[in-house]
């Protein structure tokens, strides 16, 4: 019988990890029908916008992967990072490093997905993500040193070890053993595999910081080889909108190889992060209807409040726009604004709600409460 304290990695079994596959037979099939219809949908798309969308899924991603670990990037910088990288206009500002790593690391995740993992490939990433930083012993290197590597909390009543990696002279031997298993792997489900490669790679933690994130972009090269192309979906996005039951999950099986729980959330997960994205995709078509249907119809000012709320997403101009916002956002006088937005709403581009000071309008799409799609 294990000690009590004996980590997940220090068991007889491991790494045989042991989960229950028709448990997730639902929600494999549920993935691949979703991802049917996410490449029917963008395949509507014209390739300039395809692109952008691309781009903009993309940059999510390395946004929230880099949000789950408590990094803020530059929203903008990024942008104009990954638009070089794709031959699309950019402002051509100075990026910095953090910005400018994760974006290349995406790039060459996104461009060269079907390759074969190797150690080379993880030591590049790694040593992009870590751009800029000079407090690590080593960067684009596997961890060294004898001291163990802790995931610790510190509160109230002390410190806490959430969990402890193999020693630092261990991890050449596991990543040989892993990275073997990941590229043998791929008659494996799409999601039982990308579950599985997130979840050894975390239990190794073979750098001396960003596994996370290393592991998400692992499950991501996983998910695209199993549909043979890079079918993007919002999986960090997702993750950090509920990033605390990621934690508790990972931390509930570190002291087992049973990863039923684990299994049953990341595939869950997935499928959530896909209908994201594919909400990204029918508002992007929703969008491209909405402005060719009032193609000539509409002044400056209002085609530039408009894009701004588009660029707010699915989930809306944050508590629907006023008539200060479309002031502050056109420099126009109110009796404009107030013109402006009566027709607006007369040509069903806007809904209405509410009365005088508290009026608030939000975009007539089909997937907006009491929207519809309009035919002029």
């Amino acid at each position: 019988m294990p000690a009590e304290t004996s980590w997940n990695w220090q068991l007889p079994d491991w790494p045989s990890f042991r989960f229950d596959p028709s448990a997730l037979a639902p929600l494999e099939a549920e993935f691949l029908r979703q991802s049917g219809v996410f490449i029917g949908t963008v395949r509507h798309v014209s390739d300039p916008e395809r692109l952008q969308l691309f781009v903009d899924l993309i940059g999510d991603e390395a946004l929230h992967t880099s949000e789950i670990e408590g990094e803020v990037l530059n929203r903008a910088s990024l942008q104009s990072s990954l638009r070089r990288h794709f031959g699309l206009a950019t402002d051509q500002r100075t990026v910095p490093p953090a910005e400018q790593g994760i974006a290349d690391m995406m790039v060459d995740l996104y461009r060269r997905f079907e390759a074969p993992l190797a150690n080379g490939d993880l030591f590049h990433w790694h040593a992009l993500l870590m751009s800029g930083r000079a407090d690590l012993a080593a960067s684009g290197a596997y961890r060294q040193g004898g001291d163990p590597m802790q995931i610790v909390s510190r509160g109230k009543r002390g410190e806490r070890v959430h969990f402890e990696a193999p020693p630092s002279a261990q991890v050449p031997q596991e990543m040989e053993r892993f990275i073997a298993w990941f590229n043998d792997s791929r008659q494996l489900p799409a999601l039982t595999r990308a579950a599985l490669a997130h979840w050894h790679f975390v239990s190794i933690h073979p750098f001396e910081d960003g596994n996370g994130r290393l592991a998400r972009a692992l499950a991501e090269k996983a998910l695209w080889q199993g549909m043979h192309q890079p079918v993007l979906i919002a999986l960090s996005r997702t993750i950090a909108a509920g990033r605390r039951q990621y934690y508790d999950v990972l931390e509930l099986g570190n002291r087992t190889n049973d990863v039923s729980a684990w299994m049953q959330y990341f595939a869950q997960t997935a499928l959530d992060a896909q209908r994201s994205a594919q909400a990204d995709v029918d508002f992007l078509i929703e969008k491209t209807r909405f402005f060719d249907r009032l193609r000539d119809q509409l002044n400056p000012r209002q085609e530039k409040a408009l894009l701004r709320m588009f660029r707010a997403g699915p989930a809306g101009f944050q508590g629907g726009l006023s008539a200060e916002n479309y002031i502050s956002l056109t420099g126009t006088s109110r009796a404009t604004a107030t013109r402006d937005l009566v027709d607006l709403v007369e040509k069903h581009a806007l809904i209405r709600t509410g009365e005088l000071k508290g009026a608030r309008y939000h975009l007539a799409l089909p997937s907006t409460p009491g929207g519809s799609e309009q035919t002029s």
